[in-house]
This record gives structure tokens, C-alpha cells and sequence, in this order.
């Protein structure tokens, strides 16, 4: 449980610090010129879509090694970082439509980067629905891992999409091969409000992680 008390502080932590960059995007970075003041949900949108991605990725890459290694400490951390991924997720659909409907007058519309984003939601979701379906632990994992791996084999599509496809999502302005085209102020914004949640990507992990080890532990005094 010391795991988990860890987690509860680093999430709580995250959570103050994102009310601060808050209070830096609203009253110290510069009102984006044709945007306006909804563009002020960037550093709370991208650092989420991102996370959202980089959850899924990571889930993909322990379901790769936990198909070698068979550690079920492997298959605990997807399994946190896939229920990270997934309230990361909520977020990016969240506050998508809430800073789209200004800009582009529409709640949603079913944009590749949109569209792809919401099947990465719906992978997250099956993921968690088939690790609860499942009571074998071992074949839940593997099951688990190779759907997990399915999901990483998204994440690229889901950044190349703005190239591949004509779409209303603005292409990529930091994470691009040339230098970020953002002005300093709000590249600053937005790269402390990346560093909070990733603050809070761990904090969650851990809490997830610890309560992992315990259901297993009470799974094994009942068999006991």
C-alpha cells in the first residue's frame, strides 16, 4: 500500500500544478490571434492527447515483452497504464469538441484524427472489458498483450493521420520534424503542462500498479 499512498501524492501533486498552469494559461501566455481565448484549451488538450498515445504505447510494448518474458510485472504495468490511457482519452474528447465548436462551428465531425482518436478510446474500453472477462490470469494476459500491441500499432496513424488524410485538425505545430512553430510563452504553457501530466500518468500508474498486487494477493488467499 506504500505504492499506492506514492501514487495518491504524486496524482495530487499533478493536480495542484495543473490548477497553476492554469492560472499561467489564463492570465500570463497570449491570447492566440485568431483564435481567441478557446484556444487556451491547448495545454490541457494536447498534453492528454499525447499521454493518451504514449499510455497505448506503452501498453503495446510490455504486451511484447510479456509475450517473451511471461513477468506478470509486465502485464500489471499495461494493465495501469492502459487505465491511464484511458481517462487521458476522455479528456482529449472532452475538450476537443468544447474548443472545436468555436473554431470550427461543429461539436464533431468525423475527421481521421477525430475519428481514429475515438477508436483509441474504444480500444482502451475493450482492453479493460476483456481483461474483466477473462479469470485464467495467464491467458488474460496474452490476450491482453496482443491486443495491447494492436492498440501501439495505432498511435502512429493517429499522428501521420493530418498528412495522410484532408482533414479539419490542424497539423502538428510542436511535435514535427522541424522546429515547434509556437511562440515562446506558449511553448513554455505547454511544455510545463506536459511535464504535469506526466506527473499525474505516474501517479496513476502506481496507484493502478498497487491495487493490481493486491487484488492478486486476495486472489491467492482465496485459493489458498
Amino acid at each position: 500500500m506504500s505504492l499506492a499512498r506514492k501514487g495518491r501524492l504524486i496524482t495530487l501533486i499533478g493536480l495542484g500544478l495543473l490548477a497553476l498552469v492554469y492560472v499561467r494559461a489564463l492570465a500570463f501566455t497570449p491570447v492566440e490571434r485568431l483564435q481567441g481565448p478557446a484556444q487556451k484549451i491547448y495545454y490541457l488538450h494536447v498534453p492528454a492527447a499525447i499521454w493518451a498515445e504514449m499510455a497505448m504505447f506503452l501498453v503495446g510494448l510490455a504486451g511484447i515483452f510479456y509475450l517473451f518474458l511471461k513477468d506478470p510485472r509486465l502485464d500489471r504495468f499495461a494493465e495501469a497504464s492502459a487505465e491511464a490511457g484511458t481517462v487521458f482519452a476522455s479528456i482529449v474528447l472532452t475538450t476537443g469538441p468544447i474548443w472545436g465548436k468555436p473554431i470550427w462551428g461543429t461539436w464533431w465531425t468525423w475527421d481521421a484524427r477525430l475519428t481514429s482518436t475515438l477508436f483509441l478510446f474504444f480500444l482502451y474500453i475493450g482492453y479493460l472489458l476483456l481483461r474483466g472477462a477473462i479469470d485464467d490470469a495467464s491467458l488474460r494476459a496474452r490476450y491482453a498483450a496482443v491486443l495491447g500491441i494492436c492498440g501501439m500499432c495505432l498511435v502512429p496513424f493517429i499522428h501521420l493521420s493530418v498528412y495522410l488524410f484532408r482533414t479539419l485538425h490542424p497539423q502538428p505545430i510542436v511535435l514535427k520534424p522541424s522546429a515547434p512553430s509556437l511562440p515562446g510563452s506558449m511553448l513554455v504553457t505547454l511544455l510545463v503542462s506536459f511535464g504535469v501530466f506526466t506527473l499525474l500518468y505516474v501517479g496513476f500508474v502506481m496507484q493502478r500498479y498497487a491495487l493490481a498486487l493486491e487484488r492478486e494477493e486476495q486472489e491467492r488467499s482465496a485459493h489458498a
